[in-house]
């Protein structure tokens, strides 16, 4: 390129000795960038300056502006988070006293009563010899566990979007070791999906037998438009009627409108014909743009946003609607109203929720712990009442699992048939209406010690 300077990389006029210290003041150099690195990194996170940048979070602000690798982003946000929290890490790094596979693999087992013993016996180790070090200390059961850890959403447990994650998840399973402080989880799942040719990937996954039998009922269902049954054209049906439900339910996608029939007075609420139009100007893609003129490409977690917040009077028309990613939805909330307001707003909102789990599942106690003779006065009541009240008991059961009012009310249909019933098996009944399939494996569940639903 005209007026760049170009370097020659041939080494083959320096000589042997020389050559090797040059190596080793390299590598010195390397290791003294890598903890300046890692400091700048961790301090970018905190301050959350991704967000500005038009960035959702700091692992896509690594691979979208700074060119990282998403291994290497991942390993240095997670290196970075856990050298923050403790200190001695960045010196660790710069002396080379520990390297940053090293503090990848100690990350998680570092706490404030081990972090000086546990990285100083790690100095100076290998990447095999430190698995060998955590693996006497902390030993793990040899059996495969049967619950793992899914990503998480914040690292934190808010919803603010610090994460390194690309797609968070709401719910959490627990591990069977607790993360310390500040742990990262991957940044995003790793799909077995690897492009093989022009527009063809081969995808490589393992399913429970669960979605085996769906897998294979759906095969019997379309014998006639796929005779072979081949995976990816009834998968491709299926992905179809999914989107075409989600975009019903997220966007109110539909080819007939209708004009609104029952007018909400509700400042918060968004007509459907404005979600539509919304979707559509915006490309189902977050809308922020920073000072230099980037827009996030964020299409994940994507929020209908009002510009003016509906507390100043926004409201919710073409105009007055956007979309935002959960990430720049909250940045927007929080330049206007503070950092602190909202992160009070969002521990109410937590407890509320967890309030509400709370009270649905001592609600639900009740008729799981059942004994005998309590069932027995259910059905002894169910025979004097009529089918119609029979099923109307079963109804809030389903909404409770998610099922929308009009599918619920069919569902309940079925157990017209049964008012001698109990409420568990009226129940398991009403499901059989979502999974036909499925009607042996709920008989074979309600056996004795199967608690309600």
């Amino acid at each position: 390129m005209e007026g760049s300077i170009v370097r020659n990389y041939s080494l083959s006029h320096v000589g042997d000795q020389a050559l090797l210290r040059q190596l080793a003041s390299l590598v010195g150099q390397d290791r003294t960038t890598t903890a300046e690195i890692l400091a700048h990194i961790a301090e970018v996170d905190a301050r959350k300056l991704y967000l500005p940048a038009a960035y959702p979070s700091m692992y896509a602000y690594c691979v979208g502006e700074l060119h990282l690798s998403e291994d290497a982003a991942y390993k240095r946000i997670q290196a970075a988070r856990a050298a923050r929290q403790f200190p001695a890490i960045f010196e660790a790094v710069a002396a080379g006293r520990l390297h940053l596979a090293a503090v990848v693999l100690l990350a998680p087992y570092l706490t404030q009563g081990n972090a000086d013993e546990l990285l100083n016996v790690a100095a100076h180790r290998t990447k095999p010899e430190i698995e060998q070090l955590l693996a006497e200390r902390f030993p793990r059961s040899e059996m495969l566990p049967l619950v793992e850890a899914v990503p998480m959403s914040p690292g934190n447990g808010e919803l603010a979007p610090g994460q390194v994650a690309m797609r968070e998840a709401e719910n959490v399973i627990a591990s069977s070791c607790q993360l310390a402080p500040g742990q990262v989880e991957s940044p995003a799942p790793r799909a077995n999906m690897t492009p093989i040719a022009a527009q063809r990937f081969a995808l490589h996954l393992t399913i429970d037998q669960r979605t085996h039998d769906m897998l294979r009922y759906a095969q019997e269902l379309l014998s006639h438009q796929v005779p072979s049954g081949d995976v990816a054209a009834v998968l491709d049906r299926a992905l179809e009627v999914l989107i075409r439900q989600l975009e019903k339910r997220k966007v109110a996608a539909t080819t007939r409108p209708q004009a609104t029939r029952r007018p909400t007075t509700s400042p918060r609420h968004i007509p459907a014909h404005v979600k539509r139009a919304v979707w559509e100007r915006d490309d189902g893609q977050c809308t922020f743009v920073s000072e230099s003129g980037k827009r996030c490409d964020s299409r994940m977690l994507l929020e209908f946003d009002h510009i003016d917040e509906v507390a100043r009077g926004g409201r919710a028309t073409l105009e007055g609607i956007r979309l935002r990613c959960r990430a720049h939805n909250q940045y927007g909330a929080e330049c206007s109203f503070g950092a602190e307001f909202m992160r009070q707003k969002r521990q109410e909102a937590r407890r509320a929720v967890m309030e509400s789990r709370t009270r649905a599942a001592a609600r639900a106690k009740p008729a799981a712990a059942a004994p005998d003779d309590t069932r027995a006065r259910e059905a002894a009541a169910a025979r004097v009442t009529p089918p119609v009240a029979a099923e109307q008991d079963v109804i809030p059961w389903l909404r409770q699992l998610g099922f929308r009012t009009q599918e619920a009310r069919q569902a309940a249909k079925l157990c017209e048939a049964i008012p001698d019933a109990s409420l568990e098996q009226r129940v398991r009944v009403a499901l059989s209406h979502f999974h036909p399939r499925g009607a042996s494996h709920d008989r074979a569940s309600s056996s004795p010690g199967t608690s309600a639903p």
